[in-house]
């Protein structure tokens, strides 16, 4: 499971790194074609996609160092027999979210198909849209392989809150 996970993360981490950086060219592209008078028309477009590309991906990769967005205070303020309740219940909602998501992402897909960017027709709009079922699909299994270190993590807390002979441990 470790090696699944280390190899889920290379991977995020490349796809970010290369997003972010194709980015910056198209950005930076984009501001040196207005500055010399004459624009991209695709630019708009396909900056707008690849943020949301980023963003998905990005957010597969803070799934899996567990760096999304949460409350995880609490989490560790709630009680003790409550803690692990409370996180159990918090993964079924965020799986169940994304698990929609990613089915919801892959039926409008269907919709989408013969579709083209309106800047780049030879682009189709399934491609750049396929980042919605893939992402979530991402989240989820970057979610799943999460979870035991979690709730080891959150085991040892209880363990370190009452120290062993006390009452109630």
């Amino acid at each position: 499971m470790s090696t699944l996970r280390a190899g889920l993360e290379r991977f995020l981490v490349s796809v970010v790194a290369l997003l972010m950086v194709a980015m910056v060219v198209v950005v930076v592209l984009a501001v040196v074609y207005r500055k010399s008078g004459a624009s991209l028309v695709w630019y708009d477009e396909v900056a707008s996609i690849m943020l949301a590309w980023l963003t998905y991906y990005g957010a597969a990769l803070a799934a899996l160092k567990r760096a999304h967005i949460g409350v995880p205070s609490i989490l560790e303020a709630a009680p003790r027999g409550l803690k692990l309740v409370l996180f159990a219940v918090s993964e079924v909602f965020v799986l169940g979210f994304f698990g929609l998501l990613a089915w919801t992402g892959y039926v409008v897909l269907l919709v989408l198909e013969g579709d083209s960017l309106v800047s780049l027709p030879e682009v189709s709009t399934q491609f750049t849209q396929s980042v919605i079922p893939i992402g979530a699909a991402l989240f989820v299994l970057a979610e799943v392989l999460s979870i035991p270190e979690q709730w080891r993590r959150l085991q040892g807390m209880e363990s370190k809150e009452l120290p062993m002979g006390e009452p109630g441990s």
